[in-house]
C-alpha cells in the first residue's frame, strides 16, 4: 500500500464541512432539548414519608451499627437480655423450654460502642447462620419505653466490596489507561444522574418516558465523550445511540401496552405500589426498559462507528456503499453475540423464579406468558430490536462522516487487486 494510505487513527478523519455542521447541529439541538427537559422535569423538594416496613419502631429511618460475633453456641433460649445492651454476659433464661442458636455480639459503633448484645436465632429458611468472628450490621431501635434494642440486619460487606471495586478500578486503569479513567468518571456521572435526577423525578410523579429519555441522554453525552473523546467518530455513535434509545422508548411503551404486564409479580414493585401509591409501576417498568438498553446500545454503536471510520481510512478508494457493507458484516457478528449476552443476562437473573416454576408443575405456556417471565421476555425483545436497528443506523451515519457526500460515490473506478484486500 502506498504511503498516502498510512494514517494516524487516533483522531477523527477529515470530513466535509456540510456533514460536520449537520451532525454537530443535531447534537447541539438535542443537547439543548435535554437541558430544557432536565430543568422542566427536575424533582421538587417534596417530603415523602418513610414506608411502614422501612421504619424503625419510632417511625423514623432505620439506623445500623457495626458489630462482631464474639461467641456462638446452641443452648436454652429466652434470655431477658435478648437484643438489649449490657456490659459483660447476658442473663440466663428463666426456663429451658426450647433451644436455639445464641450469639454474643460486640457493638462497635454508635452510642453503645464497647457494650454487647445478645441474638437468639431459631433455625429455619432465611435465618442467618452466624459464626464467631463474623462482622455484621445491627439495627438500632428503641422499645416504647425508650430502651435501646438491637437486632440483626445483614452481614457487613463494606471491606470485601471495597476491595472488589478497587480491583475493578485498577484493572480498568491499567488496561485502558487514561481512557479507562475517563470511562470510570463517566460511570460516576451516570450513577449521579440516576440517584439525583431519575429516581427523585419518578418519586415526584413525573412522566416516566420523558424522565428516562432525559436521564439516558445526559448519561450518553457524558460517557461517550468522556470515554472516546470529542470527535466526529464519537459524535456519529452518539447520534446513533440517541436515536436508538428513542426507538427503544417507543417500543417499550408499545410492548407494555400490548402485553399489559403489570410488574406486580415482583415483590419490590408490589411494595412500591402499596406504600408509594403515587408512583406508577408501569412507569418504573418503562424507565427500566429504557435505561437498561443504554449499555448494550453504547457498546454496539461505538463499535460500528469505529469500524466505519477505520475501513474508510484503510482504503481511501472505497465507496460509501463498500464501507457500509463491510462495516455491516462486522455489525452482524456483533449483533449475534450481543443478543446472546442480552437474553442470557436476563435469564440468569430470573433463574430462582424459573426454578420455582419448574417444580410447580405448570405448563411451559403458562410460565412464559405469566407476568414475571413475560417482563423479561419483553425486556429482552425490546433491547434486541433496538440493538439490531442501531447497527445500520449508526453505520450509515458514520459512513457519511467518514466518506462524506461529495467524496467517493457508490461506483468507484476499478481498483488494483491489492486494494481489495483491505475489505473485511
Amino acid at each position: 500500500m502506498s504511503d498516502h494510505h498510512h494514517h494516524d487513527h487516533s483522531g477523527p478523519i477529515a470530513i466535509g464541512a456540510t456533514a460536520a455542521r449537520v451532525v454537530i447541529g443535531l447534537l447541539v439541538a438535542i443537547g439543548g432539548l435535554v437541558v430544557i427537559g432536565a430543568i422542566a422535569l427536575w424533582p421538587s423538594e417534596q417530603h415523602v414519608d418513610i414506608p411502614a416496613p422501612l421504619q424503625n419502631a419510632g417511625g423514623g429511618a432505620v439506623r445500623t451499627e457495626a458489630g462482631t460475633v464474639l461467641r456462638q453456641d446452641v443452648g436454652p433460649c429466652g434470655s431477658p437480655s435478648l437484643g438489649k445492651v449490657f456490659v459483660d454476659e447476658p442473663m440466663q433464661p428463666r426456663n429451658t423450654a426450647y433451644t436455639c442458636q445464641r450469639n454474643l455480639i460486640a457493638i462497635e459503633s454508635g452510642p453503645h460502642e464497647g457494650n454487647r448484645t445478645l441474638f437468639e436465632i431459631a433455625p429455619g429458611p432465611g435465618q442467618p447462620d452466624l459464626h464467631a468472628g463474623d462482622r455484621i450490621r445491627l439495627v438500632r431501635q428503641a422499645d416504647p419505653s425508650g430502651m435501646p434494642l438491637y437486632s440483626f440486619d445483614d452481614y457487613a460487606r463494606g471491606l470485601p466490596l471495597a476491595l472488589i471495586a478497587l480491583a475493578f478500578v485498577l484493572v480498568i486503569i491499567v488496561v485502558a489507561r487514561w481512557r479507562g479513567v475517563r470511562a470510570l468518571l463517566g460511570l460516576v456521572f451516570a450513577f449521579a444522574v440516576l440517584v439525583f435526577f431519575l429516581l427523585p423525578a419518578l418519586l415526584d410523579g413525573k412522566p416516566a418516558i420523558p424522565v428516562a429519555l432525559v436521564a439516558g441522554s445526559l448519561i450518553l453525552y457524558a460517557v461517550l465523550y468522556l470515554a472516546h473523546g470529542v470527535n466526529l467518530r464519537t459524535s456519529s455513535a452518539l447520534l446513533g445511540t440517541l436515536t436508538s434509545m428513542a426507538l427503544a422508548a417507543a417500543l417499550s411503551w408499545l410492548t407494555i401496552e400490548l402485553t399489559t404486564v403489570t410488574g406486580l409479580s415482583e415483590e419490590q414493585n408490589t411494595n412500591v405500589a402499596t406504600y408509594i401509591a403515587h408512583v406508577s409501576i408501569t412507569g418504573l417498568l418503562l424507565a427500566g426498559f429504557i435505561i437498561g438498553s443504554l449499555g448494550v446500545l453504547n457498546d454496539v454503536t461505538i463499535t460500528q462507528a469505529s469500524a466505519a471510520f477505520e475501513l474508510a481510512a484503510i482504503d481511501e478508494s472505497a465507496s460509501r456503499r463498500e464501507i457500509f457493507a463491510a462495516a455491516m458484516r462486522v455489525g452482524r457478528d456483533h449483533i449475534a453475540s450481543t443478543v446472546y449476552t442480552l437474553v442470557l443476562a436476563y435469564a440468569g437473573g430470573a433463574l430462582p423464579l424459573l426454578l420455582l416454576f419448574s417444580v410447580a408443575g405448570r405448563s411451559i405456556r403458562d410460565v412464559l406468558v405469566g407476568d414475571a417471565v413475560a417482563i423479561e421476555i419483553a425486556r429482552s425483545a425490546v433491547g434486541g430490536i433496538a440493538l439490531a436497528l442501531s447497527v445500520p443506523l449508526t453505520t450509515g451515519i458514520a459512513v457519511l462522516l467518514a466518506r462524506p457526500l461529495g467524496g467517493k460515490d457508490a461506483s468507484p473506478p476499478v481498483r488494483p487487486r491489492h486494494a481489495r484486500h483491505a475489505r473485511v
